[in-house]
């Protein structure tokens, strides 16, 4: 037997927001206090707009599970302010342990409902909730991606994601 057929959907969900938790918390830790307001470009986000929404997207896991889609035209979204690096991180604390909580609680039949990610008529996603969920997943490993970016433009060392950077060893 693979160890596939015996691990649940729910415990790989659950083990892969920490395991990539941990990567992006090495990431969002190493963002200066005094570059919340760079951009790369003037149509790229701010430093703190992207750093901000990676570290919101763990709460998609119980906005997904207890709603049956997301409609951008209707949404009212603030962000929360950041105004440094210790509340950015604090800030993906809480988000990490309210999309660990909701996961912890979720059944395998809550995975399977389709949800619905839209701006009015438009529809963007329309997936199983479990999908989406790891879309989600993948979301926090593409912004992450561009931040390791906005740090190597300002010669930021990156830290490694799923092995060693070029800043951590001698290549």
């Amino acid at each position: 037997m693979s160890l596939m057929s015996i691990t649940s959907p729910i415990s790989m969900l659950s083990k892969e927001m920490e395991q990539e938790a941990q990567t992006t918390r090495k990431m969002l830790e190493r963002i200066p206090n005094d570059k919340f307001d760079w951009q790369p470009h003037p149509k790229s986000m701010t430093i703190r707009q992207l750093a901000t929404h990676i570290a919101e997207l763990p709460t998609w896991v119980p906005l997904v599970l207890n709603t049956d889609e997301l409609d951008f035209a209707v949404m009212a979204y603030t962000p929360t302010p950041i105004e440094n690096t210790k509340e950015l991180l604090d800030y993906f604390e809480r988000s990490l342990a309210e999309g660990e909580a909701a996961i912890s609680q979720a059944t395998e039949e809550q995975l399977d409902p389709i949800w619905t990610l839209r701006t009015g008529d438009q529809i963007h996603s329309r997936t199983t909730k479990g999908e989406f969920i790891r879309i989600t997943y993948s979301q926090i490993v593409h912004h992450r991606a561009q931040l390791g970016v906005y740090l190597r433009l300002l010669n930021i060392p990156i830290p490694g994601s799923y092995g060693p950077s070029a800043d951590e060893t001698d290549f």
